[in-house]
């Protein structure tokens, strides 16, 4: 516990407002606690769920944390999508990238370590790391606006009517799928394959793997096309047919972007960020054995 009479100077800051998952970030005045390493800062990012709203009460009086802009290390407590969130925030430039170490207060926490408050420094100075690089995509309205974004996720298309959704699909400057009819179609990393890529049939791929998946969501034609597995440094490009009459918007994790074009894709491998995992919690190893997972 903390020292009795301890400065603390607590305030709570409001993040990112773009979606309705906003969080928040607990900012602290002084350095970390005297049992922590000499040269590791950590900073704290809190989701507004009451489960981590709690952890906060009971975490907050065991160490002392720097802001986040300043920290070492980002611990987070929420769930996958705050997680998704907090990266973000890195890769939007609302905050520096730096490895985040993150503890569930969510529902299903594949991106999370277990809850514990105890041995916080200890955990992190034998934590795993890994390396997730995310995809950009480039948007062009049917407007003529141009907007990119990030994903760590999946780059989705997907169909804003009841009528399918008609794109064609290059790769590497060469076309592969001339006019896929169906709900829409993904581009997702190995940190996403276990996520919206799967539930759409798709590939799991290993953590470790310099591949892509291709995913076709609901196809009506081609109807023997299961989608595809390609190289990690081929850039793909959607093309939507007709987007006046079948609008498509794109989306990156949350991020939406309607009545789609064009979509290009590639992957940001020099702006990698880093989750930091318990030894027998590693990322790697959970999306391997989700091959084998019956329920």
């Amino acid at each position: 516990m903390a020292e009795a009479g301890r400065a603390r100077n607590l305030a709570l800051v409001a993040g990112p407002q773009r979606d309705s998952g906003a969080f928040w970030r607990v900012r602290y005045g002084r350095a970390q606690d005297k049992q922590e390493p000499a040269l590791t800062k950590f900073g704290l990012m809190v989701s507004t769920k009451p489960s981590a709203r709690e952890a906060l009460r009971e975490i907050e009086g065991m160490h002392d944390f720097v802001r986040p802009e300043d920290a070492d290390i980002v611990v987070a407590l929420g769930g996958d999508g705050f997680m998704l969130r907090t990266l973000h925030a890195m890769l939007e430039g609302q905050l520096p990238i730096k490895p985040v170490f993150g503890m569930n207060r969510g529902t299903f926490g594949f991106l999370m370590n277990d809850w514990n408050a105890d041995g916080l420094a200890e955990r992190i100075a034998a934590a795993k790391p890994s390396q997730i690089a995310p995809l950009r995509m480039e948007v062009e309205t049917f407007k003529g606006e141009k907007i990119q974004r990030s994903a760590i996720n999946e780059v989705s298309l997907l169909r804003e009517t009841g009528r399918t959704a008609k794109i064609s699909i290059s790769v590497r400057d060469r076309l592969v799928i001339e006019k896929l009819v169906a709900d829409g179609v993904m581009v997702a990393t190995p940190a996403g394959s276990t996520a919206y890529n799967l539930s759409a049939g798709g590939p799991i791929l290993p953590l470790s793997a310099k591949l892509l998946a291709l995913t076709p969501i609901s196809p009506f034609r081609p109807r023997r096309w299961p989608g595809a597995i390609i190289p990690d440094d081929n850039p793909v490009r959607f093309d939507v047919l007709t987007p006046e009459d079948r609008p498509v918007s794109a989306v990156a994790d949350h991020f939406e972007v309607r009545d789609a074009k064009t979509v290009d894709v590639w992957l940001e491998r020099d702006r990698a960020l880093t989750i930091l995992f318990d030894p027998d919690h590693a990322l790697d190893e959970r999306i391997a054995l989700e091959q084998f997972a019956t329920s």
